[in-house]
């Protein structure tokens, strides 16, 4: 058996870097977990091959070449989806589709010949079964259970093609012990955190250790330290042992709740073994809205001081923040700016609120009847798919005030320089000058500080960076590259603040 593995397209997001990566000549931030994880499901005697179209393209000798593709996408990758489609159908290839797009709307996409839906633990072995043993094959293969990740396989790394990636990935946990009215992780996952055992995390870095791969690996958990205790005492140090007996070949980034801070002992155990990175869900400042979407974890706390703390244990922290909640009055638009200047917080994720299928906001939005359309996938796009209570226009001209003021050249390096002054840093996960870092450099010295408007900025920032934080240089052209990536999708670039 034949099969094609294809992973659609994303458009132009905040989180691709597509205008950071060209200048140390990557293609892709992160490889398609999903897709190499069913792989390596597969029986040993099939044939594969993985096209992702974030790096390459499909080419119809790949198409024709299988007995079937299989495709794995998310709600923002819908447009490329429909174009495999399309390929597909023209070549009469028949089509096996699964992840979160197609769980949530298989009704969509009638063309689809087999549905693999949930978690593909569960799910594909079933299809397999009937594949296997001759029987009919169902439309649709779908649980209401959730998997024991603890029989999860190690993903097929060997399929990719590693050097065009910026991180390599993996996945330790499913389920988040929260329920943010707006997130539709529970839905999907659950509550319960569920964890693959210490071995199988050990069994995964031995994979891409052995297949050369060296630098960044981004941990895909929704929140990392959903099962503290467990990770605490039994994961980490494991893998503490592990890299430093392979010399700290990797840095780990995660994404986390901000009670984070809250545990010394566990921020020195990750920064000591090679964690230097987070991602944290703050959303809003106001309280009001905090209790209104049920951010519990936010609340009654002092959220600078909280960041600041995680800062100063070694992390560098992003941050998502959201208006368009009910309880947002016109003065969140400058408290939100502020606080991200104050915070540091280099990768501010400012979106307007959108209600994910299936999500409490999308039930309560609906029986309230205000939605206007289906979710894009992406919350920066300048889309909402329903009425707020705050005017629209006023909303919107806020949104882009926002994104002027912590995007703009002179905010945004005013505010990495912040960043710099909260941070500690993980001597473990110390940038190292290599061609490529060298070849971004020069391309950054040609495009951001030649070529651009904001250049000045440029200038002052790396020389600020010189007396004040030399050690830092590298991370200092790291956020240069994606100051001019952020201003690209923000459409800023021509703004010389």
């Amino acid at each position: 058996m034949k099969i094609l593995l294809v992973y659609p397209k994303y458009p132009d997001t905040y989180w691709g870097f597509r205008h950071a990566l060209r200048f140390i000549s990557k293609k892709a931030a992160v490889p398609p977990l999903g897709l190499i994880t069913v792989s390596a499901m597969f029986p040993e005697t099939w044939q594969k091959k993985l096209v992702d179209l974030n790096i390459t393209a499909l080419q119809t000798k790949d198409i024709m070449w299988a007995d079937y593709v299989f495709i794995s996408a998310m709600y923002v990758q819908k447009e490329s989806v429909n174009t495999i489609i399309e390929e597909c159908l023209k070549h009469k290839v028949k089509m096996v589709a699964g992840g979160p797009l197609f769980t949530q709307e298989p009704d969509n996409y009638p063309e689809i010949d087999h549905f693999i839906l949930n978690e593909a633990e569960i799910t594909f072995p079933l299809f397999l079964n009937d594949l296997n043993n001759g029987n009919a094959l169902k439309k649709t293969y779908r649980t209401d259970e959730f998997a024991n990740i603890t029989t999860s396989p190690v993903p097929d790394y060997h399929l990719l093609s590693m050097k065009v990636y910026a991180s390599m990935n993996l996945q330790i946990t499913r389920g988040c012990p929260f329920a943010c009215d707006f997130c539709e992780i529970t839905s999907l996952l659950g509550h319960k955190v569920r964890m693959k055992e210490t071995r199988q995390i050990i069994d995964e870095l031995e994979a891409l250790y052995k297949l050369n791969w060296r630098g960044a690996v981004a941990i895909v958990d929704d929140n990392f330290i959903g099962n503290k205790k467990e990770v605490k005492y039994n994961l980490l140090p494991a893998m503490k042992i592990w890299m430093e007996n392979h010399r700290f070949p990797f840095s780990f980034s995660i994404q986390s709740s901000i009670n984070m801070a809250d545990d010394e002992e566990l921020m020195r155990l990750m920064n000591e073994t090679g964690f230097n990175s987070t991602f944290i869900g703050i959303e809003t400042t106001d309280e009001t809205s905090l209790v209104d979407c049920n951010k519990v974890q936010n609340q009654n706390r002092n959220l600078l001081q909280s960041v600041q703390k995680i800062q100063k244990a070694g992390f560098q922290v992003s941050g998502g923040f959201i208006v368009g909640f009910d309880s947002d009055s016109p003065d969140v638009f400058q408290k939100q700016t502020e606080f991200i200047q104050q915070s540091g917080i280099v990768s501010a994720m400012v979106g307007l609120l959108n209600a994910p299928k299936n999500t409490k906001l999308y039930h309560r939005l609906k029986a309230e009847n205000r939605l206007t359309a289906e979710p894009t996938g992406s919350n920066t796009d300048f889309s909402m798919n329903f009425i707020p209570k705050m005017n629209y226009a006023e909303l919107m001209e806020g949104y882009k005030t926002i994104l002027q003021n912590i995007y703009s050249a002179k905010p945004y390096y005013q505010r990495v320089r912040q960043f710099m002054m909260n941070y500690n840093r993980n001597q473990l996960c110390k940038k190292k000058l290599n061609i490529s870092y060298l070849s971004g450099f020069i391309k950054s010295i040609f495009i951001i500080g030649i070529v651009n408007k904001g250049r000045s900025e440029y200038w002052k920032f790396l020389l600020w960076t010189l007396f004040r934080r030399p050690a830092m240089f590298t991370d200092a052209v790291i956020f240069a590259v994606y100051g001019f990536h952020y201003r690209t999708v923000f459409g800023l670039r021509n703004n010389n603040r």
